[in-house]
């Protein structure tokens, strides 16, 4: 009998969603640089995850919380939960920034409530709504967990497998709106890798086009 694959880690959902290739360098070759906002992020999870548990009428909440899902293959800690009276379970993830144009935050909170509904024992389905709460506007941001968002975090949880088993880094393509913010930019070198391949091509174009009895 063969070991079941490493579970993925939520974090990397949200990682492959922005750019896989950041994805694999932090998830496959275990690189990892800080910058002034992965730093301000990991303190606001810190505080997110460090503060007690507490009961508030109708709402227990639970901070800090690791969940997993054996069916799919995730793990992960929820930064809050709430767990309401009705029956409802709620994940809450902190982020430092603002609501973005891509689905990334979407998916990481989806697989929390995927791993939710295995870990309470609830049907496939029963959490459908949970809360992006970023740091900029201090107010939080609904999601619903609907079939299209479920379906897109499960492709992705199912790419980012794929990657770790054959543990290939995709290429960089350079991305400003992306690659400039990333704390990962001087190991990444988009720009760089952006020139040699162009240099490459034209090597390769130019030496096709010689006459034979240039070579």
């Amino acid at each position: 009998m063969t070991d079941p694959p490493d579970p993925v880690p939520l974090s990397a959902l949200q990682h492959y969603l922005y750019c896989p290739r950041q994805c694999a360098l932090i998830h496959v070759e275990r690189v990892w640089a800080e910058n002034r906002a992965t730093a301000e992020g990991r303190v606001l999870h810190k505080r997110a995850h460090s503060g007690a548990g507490e009961t508030r009428p109708g709402v227990r909440i639970v901070r800090g919380l690791p969940v997993h899902s054996d069916r799919h293959g995730l793990t992960g800690v929820c930064d809050v939960v709430e767990i309401h009276r009705d029956g409802r379970v709620v994940p809450v993830e902190y982020k430092r920034g603002k609501p973005k144009a891509h689905r990334a935050d979407e998916i990481q909170i989806c697989a929390q409530a995927i791993c939710l509904e295995e870990v309470f024992g609830l049907g496939e389905g029963a959490v459908t709504e949970g809360f992006l709460f970023y740091g900029k506007r201090q107010r939080r941001t609904a999601v619903t967990f609907d079939a299209e968002l479920r379906a897109l975090t499960l492709t992705v949880a199912g790419s980012v497998r794929e990657m770790k088993e054959t543990g290939n880094t995709p290429h960089a393509t350079y991305a400003p709106g992306l690659c400039d913010p990333c704390s990962l930019k001087d190991l990444c070198q988009p720009k760089a890798m952006r020139l040699k391949r162009g240099t490459a091509a034209w090597f390769a174009a130019n030496l096709a086009n010689l006459p034979s009895s240039d070579l």
